[in-house]
């Protein structure tokens, strides 16, 4: 008689272990690294330059694009404006949520691995400015058309939308089953 409770594969077999393997590792951690060194870097040359400059602006594409030196001491467009503590405790806990989810969470796939890298180093950057700058978040490109302007944004913010922008596209695309060539399949 055939059991009909297949006995439970363990880590060893299936090539499921706890934590992600050395490629994706270095997959996430070089994404955030060199995220994190642009945005702080981008952050930090453009305010030295545009300070200088006359009126601290220096268009970039007429009628759509410039960059500006402004500071944000709230998070997306402004909301908890001047609640920087709370900001950064909100930013500590999400930053500890999201490198639990890629450790802990058994995340397989690139694009989920690229995207929480992404979330990772747009919340460190912003971070260290809500830390390390007393005037806020330091934005710098403005993008604009005629006299509506998106509020002005920054390196780390980019990293954030487009690592929404790829969970949302997740939801679109096919979930693929992945199984280990060793590991027998067990639906009935």
């Amino acid at each position: 008689m055939a059991n009909p409770n297949p006995p439970v594969e363990n880590e060893a077999q299936t090539g499921d272990t706890l934590l992600p393997n050395w490629k994706e590792q270095a997959l996430f951690w070089s994404i955030a690294g060199v995220g994190i060194a642009a945005d702080l870097w981008s952050k930090s040359a453009v305010h030295a330059w545009l300070k200088d400059l006359p009126g601290q602006v220096y268009p970039v594409i007429d009628s759509c694009l410039q960059l500006v030196l402004r500071e944000n001491t709230g998070a997306a467009f402004s909301m908890a404006q001047g609640k920087m503590g709370m900001l950064a405790i909100v930013s500590m806990v999400a930053m500890v949520a999201v490198v639990g989810i890629f450790l802990f969470g058994k995340v397989r796939s690139r694009l989920l691995q690229v995207a929480l890298a992404l979330f990772f180093a747009g919340i460190v950057g912003n971070l260290h400015d809500r830390m390390f700058n007393p005037g806020g978040v330091r934005d710098f490109i403005d993008a604009y058309w005629g006299k509506y302007h998106w509020p002005a944004f920054n390196v780390a913010d980019s990293m954030l939308c487009t690592g929404m922008g790829i969970l949302i596209l997740l939801q679109f695309l096919p979930v693929r089953k992945t199984q280990t060539k060793d590991a027998p399949d067990h639906q009935n």
